[in-house]
């Protein structure tokens, strides 16, 4: 089989998955021809890296991503993986389905139905595809439940009802980066929700029509400080002296420091903003209702304080009910100098909640049985191992239905889209409203 020629565009923490794959267990299906990114900085930090593991960068043309329509031409690539802020997604997109290509993207697909329509136009004009990679449906939790419900072992499903919580460590880190902002990524509700969005309309084989939703910015920021009485506060988190729980130092973090702290006097970026700070307008508490066509309701909440991490789901059927429920990160604690201690193994036993997960399926007039989740090994579960098979080798035939493609990407975001607007205008809003120009229906 012939080697994939790929170039990437985009060289944050995020890349390295794909950057390990081309050189490591996918070295036989896809050659690396390109690494973009406006930081040079960043792109040689990449290069020394996969040079150390043996790779050969010679043939590797760098540049910013001003110059993908030159480095897809020149080094005549089949694909292009993108892995820049989401706001940047559907430029890059765009150009390179134009330039003749295929696409691969890191979720989201994009932030706006703006940016949503132009990727449309262009799908249809070049007739390319475009993957959005939604690694979740591959953790073998998910897939489980997957199976329970495709089965039929509930019945049809009338409701489900998903609750998501990012903890102190992961869930304020999306308010010290680019996330904070809402117009670089649409916001909690298309930046990370749009993973749980697409479990749902995955999970249950439908397309969301109505949204109703509520939320705001309840935790961080400087305004919330203030009304709690927090003092005034270090505008990064990278300085000497005393740190609070809340700040990250990326001196502490050798992978941190030389991609971000060694590197931001390329373009500016700072990796470590005070979550307490001033220009913070992504939502940290969120609540939405989703009608879908076939008649199932979702109800979805997200909070990005919650003092430890993971997700419940349940899925209600005329047969009976299955619930997930997922503690990635039993607690966030400190040890003695005031740290953040975030590795499960390392609290002490007396911790309060353990990591694990469990999936339940309960049929009318039956007791409750625990379904056993199969081991993965490696990223999420092993679900990035899976997924890695297929956007490098393509995709078999799968019963689960976990491959995903741009149409995916759009009903994934077209929960956060909707749920924006609403937002917005304090009304529901339908799928119709956004005028995406394509049919989601299935």
């Amino acid at each position: 089989m012939t080697k994939g020629r790929y170039v990437v565009v985009g060289t944050g923490h995020r890349v390295t998955m794909y950057l390990g794959a081309i050189s490591g267990a996918h070295a036989g299906d896809a050659e690396l021809v390109g690494l973009l990114d406006r930081n040079p900085g960043r792109v040689q930090y990449h290069l020394d890296r996969l040079r150390q593991r043996g790779f050969d960068t010679s043939g590797v043309r760098t540049g910013a991503g001003d110059d993908l329509e030159q480095v897809i031409a020149e080094q005549q690539a089949d694909r292009v993986i993108i892995t820049t802020p989401d706001f940047t997604h559907a430029d890059y997109i765009v150009r390179g389905l134009d330039a003749g290509v295929d696409v691969v993207v890191e979720k989201p697909l994009t932030i706006n139905p703006d940016y949503a329509r132009r990727i449309v136009d262009a799908v249809e004009r070049s007739g390319k595809q475009v993957v959005v990679t939604h690694n979740y449906r591959y953790s073998p939790r998910n897939s489980a439940l997957k199976e329970l419900v495709k089965s039929g072992r509930i019945g049809t499903v009338l409701s489900v009802t998903f609750e998501w919580v990012l903890d102190t460590a992961h869930g304020a880190d999306y308010f010290r980066r680019w996330h904070r902002d809402k117009a670089n990524s649409g916001g909690l509700l298309i930046h990370k929700a749009s993973h749980h969005f697409d479990l749902v309309n995955w999970w249950i084989a439908d397309v969301p029509q109505q949204v109703y939703a509520r939320g705001g910015v309840k935790f961080y920021g400087a305004e919330n400080a203030a009304a709690r009485g927090v003092g005034e506060r270090p505008e990064r988190g990278t300085h000497d002296g005393p740190h609070t729980p809340w700040e990250l130092d990326l001196r502490n973090d050798p992978t941190l420091q030389a991609l971000y702290l060694d590197n931001e006097q390329y373009d500016g970026y700072r990796r470590d903003q005070d979550v307490f700070g001033r220009g913070v307008t992504t939502e940290d508490n969120l609540a939405v209702v989703v009608d879908y066509a076939g008649g199932p309701v979702l109800s979805y909440a997200l909070n990005a304080h919650s003092p430890w991490e993971g997700y419940r789901v349940a899925i209600n059927g005329t047969e009976g009910r299955a619930e997930l429920e997922v503690i990635e990160r039993a607690a966030v604690l400190t040890d003695d100098e005031g740290n953040v201690v975030v590795d499960p193994s390392a609290l002490p036993e007396d911790a309060g909640r353990h990591g694990g997960q469990r999936l339940t399926l309960q049929r009318h007039w039956q007791p409750a049985v625990e379904v056993p989740i199969p081991e993965g090994v490696g990223g999420h579960g092993g679900g990035d191992a899976l997924l890695l098979k297929d956007v490098f080798q393509g995709p078999g035939d799968d019963w689960l239905e976990r491959p995903s493609d741009w149409k995916d990407g759009l009903r994934s975001i077209s929960v956060g889209m909707m749920g924006n607007e609403s937002l917005r205008t304090g009304a529901p809003i339908t799928l119709d409203d956004l005028k995406l120009g394509v049919d989601l229906s299935r």
